[in-house]
């Protein structure tokens, strides 16, 4: 009577030709990645932020989220590379966008505002909100962006809830499609299966040498979860990095 390995042995034989991708492992496809501009945060995601795909930086206020987002638009609008900023509650610092490296030729800032509505509707977050959404729309279909950043960073929680399913699973068709790197800053997930990559930001942990000078700002950055990695990688721990600040009495040094 033949042994188990025998007839494995066998079987494989007789199959390897009828049934080739049975026993062939399938390739393992290496997702394109983009670099967020910071060492530290691209170790973390194993090279970078997807491309073609949504990426959530979630976090509460003053976590860090909107000087990783400037890092990343400033990588790619360095490398000539046409980025959009999709500002839900007009909060983009422009001056500041320009002092972390970030070409605002190569940006296009789309401002949403509350214009046109009067009355006790002029202050439900769902009409910028779904302004933002009409637009981010339109850029992902309209192509061209090599990164576009969805600010949600002010609204609620449960006003960013109430976004179908559906429009993140559009998003990130046109993404893969166009090749575009979709950013999302929001305080919680929202997109759920339809994003790559969730990075998890605590609040922001401040340098002081004493009581009045401020050396700097410390963000950590964990990755909460990654739709694709590398084969083998093992969820690494979080890792920070610094702002470098100095200020004294309130006064800039």
């Amino acid at each position: 009577m033949p042994s188990a390995s025998a007839l494995r042995i066998q079987i494989e034989h007789d199959l390897e030709r009828r049934f080739p991708a049975a026993l062939t492992p399938v390739a393992r496809t290496i997702r394109e990645t983009a670099s967020t501009g910071i060492p530290e945060v691209d170790a973390l995601t194993d090279g970078g932020l997807p491309v073609g795909a949504i990426s959530e930086v979630t976090g509460p206020e003053s976590s860090g989220r909107t000087s990783l987002a400037h890092a990343f638009v400033a990588q790619r609008t360095q490398e000539d590379r046409v980025c959009a900023w999709v500002d839900v509650h007009d909060t983009l610092d422009v001056e500041t966008a320009a002092a972390n490296g970030v070409r605002l030729r190569q940006l296009l800032w789309v401002r949403c505002r509350n214009a046109g509505v009067r009355g006790k509707d002029a202050a439900r977050p769902w009409t910028r909100l779904d302004q933002a959404l009409r637009a981010t729309d339109l850029l992902l279909q309209a192509g061209g962006f090599s990164a576009l950043v969805l600010d949600l960073g002010s609204t609620a929680p449960e006003h960013g809830l109430r976004i179908p399913l559906a429009t993140w699973f559009r998003f990130r068709q046109a993404a893969d499609r166009t090749r575009c790197c979709l950013l999302l800053l929001a305080q919680a997930p929202l997109s759920q299966s339809s994003a790559a990559l969730v990075l998890e930001c605590p609040p922001l942990r401040m340098e002081a040498e004493c009581q009045t000078v401020l050396r700097g700002f410390r963000y950590e950055v964990r990755r909460g979860r990654q739709r694709i990695a590398l084969a083998g990688a093992r969820k690494p721990p979080a890792s920070t990095w610094t702002a470098a600040a100095a200020w004294q009495r309130g006064e800039h040094v």
